[in-house]
Formats: C-alpha cells, sequence, structure tokens
C-alpha cells in the first residue's frame, strides 16, 4: 500500500472556511486502484478497525456510542448523527462533520483519477479567542498533540483503505 502523504487542501474542500478563518487544518491523501464513491469510503472510515477503538473509547469516555450499522447509515445520508459528530456537509465527493463541543472537523473527500481514485481525510480545530486580546490559537492540548494527530490521521487513512478492500471485496 502506497503512503498517505500531506497536501495542501484544496480550495473547493468544505475545510477551506476554516482554514481561511485560520484555523489549524490538515489534509492527507493517498490514491488506490479503482472507483471509490465518497458513500464508499466515509462506510470504510467509520468502521475501519482503528477507528473502531476511537468508537469504543467514545462510547465510554463521552457516552457516543457507535456501531458499524450506524456507520453504514451515515455513509448511505440516512443519519446526520454518529457517535461524536453530526454532519455539517455533504457533496458528491465530500463529507464534513463537527464533534459535539463544536471544536473540531473531520472531512473526507474522494476524487476520481482515471482508473484510480484519490482519498482525501483532513481535520480543522477551531480556535478560541482569548478573552479581551482578540487573539487565537489552538488548545493547548491540541499543539502538545499535533505530532501524534499526525501520525493518528496517516494511520485512520491507512485503515479505511484496507477497510475498502473488505467491503468491496
Amino acid at each position: 500500500m502506497n503512503r498517505p502523504k500531506l497536501e495542501p487542501l484544496p480550495l473547493h474542500s468544505l475545510l477551506a472556511p476554516f482554514e481561511a478563518a485560520g484555523a489549524y487544518t490538515d489534509c492527507y491523501s493517498i490514491e488506490v486502484a479503482g472507483a471509490v464513491t465518497i458513500k464508499q469510503f466515509v462506510a470504510a472510515f467509520y468502521s475501519s478497525r482503528l477507528f473502531k477503538k476511537e468508537r469504543w473509547i467514545l462510547k465510554w469516555v463521552v457516552a457516543k456510542p457507535s456501531t458499524d450499522d450506524q456507520a453504514l447509515q451515515l455513509a448511505a445520508g440516512k443519519l446526520d448523527r454518529f457517535a461524536a459528530w453530526t454532519v455539517e456537509g455533504r457533496t458528491d465527493t465530500q463529507f464534513l462533520a463537527c464533534d459535539y463541543q463544536g471544536r473540531t472537523r473531520s472531512w473526507l473527500m474522494v476524487t476520481p483519477n482515471g482508473s484510480s481514485t484519490k482519498l482525501s481525510f483532513g481535520t480543522a480545530v477551531v480556535s478560541r479567542e482569548k478573552a479581551g486580546t482578540g487573539t487565537s490559537k489552538p488548545p493547548l492540548i491540541f499543539r502538545l498533540l499535533t505530532g501524534p494527530h499526525r501520525i493518528y490521521a496517516q494511520a485512520l487513512l491507512r485503515s479505511a483503505v484496507r477497510r475498502l478492500g473488505q467491503i468491496s471485496a
């Protein structure tokens, strides 16, 4: 499997407004053989082996349980709430969800490329303005965990690609 690459956020992405507002954003992409729809990518991402571990943590830490069946319903557009997220946007090629605290966004995009598809996954971390200063920056905990976040984001994307192979077979 090829490795996810850090790339500039596409200008037309549903995350672009957050980047323009000064939020932390990232975009990791990986090329896979064949045609992949956004519905397939969303289903694979949220039901991947690694993401299931995150879902388990959310179930016990913040009482936000979820199932693989709900992940499939989310992908099909039948649910707009899933675990700790609420859908903020969907297009034929993109998916954007916001966490229950309104601080982070998760974004997925598919870009057909002949006989392959580029899968992109990105995050936005919205900063809150410091009272009376007019300045803002990402929360301290996120600044401390940026390195691990980058490793985890790439691992999530690889896990979703493996899951795509399982549900497509």
